[in-house]
């Protein structure tokens, strides 16, 4: 059996899913592919590679939004938040590897946000730093999210306040996001 790129992509998916990030090795990998650790490495150079490549499948139903700026910002931010909850681990490795730079989807995502930033108003210089504001909101609540959800899942016994099982934690996200486009539609952009 030819193993292909993609094929790797999703097993490894797959592991992530079944074992979360901390077991997703390439040597776990290897075995689930039967194939040697050797041979993964035709495809991706090291582990940030594959990772970034996991990254981009989790991001791909995120697409670009259409309408005002603040639709795109909220579609944006709703579908990020979705594909990241929808995978084990999702947003902790999906922000490790936009931290590393090893994600095509992110970049695509940060552009879109930044074109959204910029018909909002906020300045050339500053509609990057707005996009990716925006981004380390979505992919911080989420990161502790997914960590909350699997403590409660393990029985942990968080107070009621830490849970998001306490309170909706949908409703939570979009305050969160309100918050920012608000900021956004009033930024002094001036940094200080």
């Amino acid at each position: 059996m030819q193993l292909h790129k993609r094929d790797v992509v999703e097993a490894a998916t797959r592991l992530l899913d079944g074992y979360g990030i901390a077991d997703l090795t390439m040597r776990r990998l290897a075995r689930e592919l039967e194939v040697s650790p050797g041979a993964l490495y035709w495809h991706f150079a090291n582990k940030q590679q594959l990772l970034g490549a996991v990254a981009d499948r989790i991001l791909e139903p995120v697409s670009e939004p259409a309408g005002d700026w603040r639709d795109r910002v909220w579609q944006t931010c709703a579908a990020l938040r979705d594909a990241l909850l929808s995978h084990t681990d999702g947003a902790e490795l999906v922000s490790a590897s936009f931290a590393a730079g090893q994600s095509a989807a992110m970049k695509v995502i940060v552009s879109g946000l930044t074109e959204a930033a910029a018909q909002a108003g906020v300045d050339d210089a500053h509609a990057e730093l707005a996009a990716r504001t925006i981004v380390y909101y979505v992919l911080g609540f989420t990161v502790d999210e997914q960590s909350r959800l699997q403590w409660d899942a393990a029985g942990a016994a968080l107070p009621d306040d830490q849970s998001v099982l306490a309170a909706d934690g949908s409703a939570r996200f979009r305050f969160g996001v309100g918050l920012l486009l608000g900021g956004i539609g009033v930024a002094d952009t001036a940094l200080t």
